[in-house]
């Protein structure tokens, strides 16, 4: 049977080629700027990497690299850097730069690449804040696009998106990323029903399975002794009195706890901590000591849990520090949930068939049930001075920094 060949870029860690890997995809030239990402890939996989921006490299390169001519690779791959498009932004400051941001530039260039590669079959993914509603210049850029594309070289690319959750498709972490798939001969693409569920809203004439937990992906990982892990700084010895699948909210007016912070005045993930019997919260790259999600013990997760809940195959190993591990899965896309868009690709834009009938990367449910939460503790005496009456947050664009923001602009104003 003919293995598919795809060409990745900004491969990252490699959470899209290996999910395509599980589909039977081979990746024939990997580009990724990131050094510790590039070390990565080269340490686990034969896979050609060119270490460059991907601005300085020709489509001419890329090809020759992986042994291919125009119109030969069979899938195009790759997330462009998605800072200019997320929501963290827009809800600290009611706007996000999206296209003024000069990272946008990297949708330009996998343009460029899709353009001149002329692959089969491709796949764009990104943040869900690339195609809201009214703030979708993105998506209009892609779209336009594609028609100058397919108006210069004969092609029929379209754009088929959606929007999908990782937990959805079996990923025991709650994920939700935009994914932008198209074929050259202008096949239409139907993304995969949803495989999995909230037991809370279980469809059982679906006959969907339960949502894939924490325990599920953890619950034969033992870091407890790890002192890398422990949690460190300022509020370290806050953890313990918050709850499994708490967070900082916990200790609102609103929470069962103390009132030691104002109703979300605080980003979602601050003191968050994961239970057992949900899905994992979505992985950060580059969190604070008091970001999480955190393991239900209240430590840090260990490389080896973060590939767990990101269904790396078990055989990757990561380059680097717990930091670097951290940035590089907390960027990546869940190989599962590659898998299963590779298989629907593979199906329905190649024509090639799939086997086997479960992904490869699926991850079973726990031999045995999860243990009960533990008991939360009281509050240390460290933290009683925040006890007291404090402000929920006033709204989106209208926190702490945006309001110091608006007092600085106001000052420039004046001065002028």
């Amino acid at each position: 049977m003919r293995t598919p060949l795809a060409i990745s870029l900004f491969s990252g860690a490699g959470g899209l080629d290996l999910g395509f890997e599980a589909a039977g995809f081979r990746t024939v030239v990997a580009l990724e700027l990131d050094a510790r990402c590039v070390e990565t890939l080269r340490a686990n996989r034969p896979w050609p990497v060119i270490e460059r921006d991907i601005a300085k490299v020709t489509t001419k390169e890329l090809l020759r690299t992986g042994g291919l001519k125009p119109g030969q690779a069979d899938v195009l791959i790759g997330g462009p850097p998605c800072q200019p498009f997320s929501k963290a932004g827009f809800w600290a400051t009611g706007q996000a730069r999206r296209l003024d941001d000069p990272r946008a530039s990297t949708l330009d260039h996998y343009l460029r690449v899709l353009a001149e590669a002329q692959p089969r079959a491709f796949l764009l993914e990104n943040v869900e804040g690339l195609g809201f509603r009214g703030k979708d210049e993105g998506l209009r850029l892609i779209r336009d696009a594609l028609s100058t594309i397919n108006a210069a070289t004969g092609s029929r690319y379209s754009a088929s998106v959606a929007v999908l959750n990782a937990a959805d498709y079996g990923v025991p972490q709650l994920r939700r990323r935009l994914f932008i798939v198209g074929a050259r001969e202008g096949s239409q693409f139907r993304f995969p029903s949803p495989t999995h569920a909230d037991p809370l809203s279980l469809d059982l004439a679906a006959n969907s399975e339960r949502w894939r937990t924490a325990w599920d992906a953890l619950h034969d990982v033992d870091e407890a002794n790890d002192p890398m892990l422990q949690m460190k700084g300022k509020w370290a010895a806050l953890m313990p009195s918050i709850p499994e699948g708490q967070n900082y909210l916990w200790h609102t007016a609103r929470g069962g706890g103390e009132p030691l912070f104002g109703w979300r005045r605080r980003y979602w993930s601050f003191l968050l901590k994961l239970a057992k019997d949900q899905p994992s919260w979505t992985l950060a790259a580059q969190p604070g000591p008091a970001t999480g999600p955190f393991h239900w013990s209240g430590r840090r997760l260990s490389a080896r849990e973060m590939a767990r809940l990101q269904t790396f195959p078990e055989n990757i190993s990561f380059a680097g520090s717990l930091a670097d591990a951290q940035r590089q899965l907390g960027n990546a896309v869940p190989s599962l949930l590659a898998e299963v868009i590779a298989r629907a690709i593979r199906e329905q834009l190649l024509g090639l068939p799939v086997t086997p009938e479960e992904p490869m990367l699926a991850v079973r449910v726990a031999p045995k049930p999860a243990p009960p939460p533990s008991q939360p503790t009281k509050v240390p005496p460290a933290y009683h001075a925040l006890r007291g009456d404090h402000d929920a947050h006033p709204g989106t664009g209208q926190g702490y920094g945006a309001s110091a923001r608006a007092q600085r602009s106001s000052k420039l104003i004046a001065a002028e």
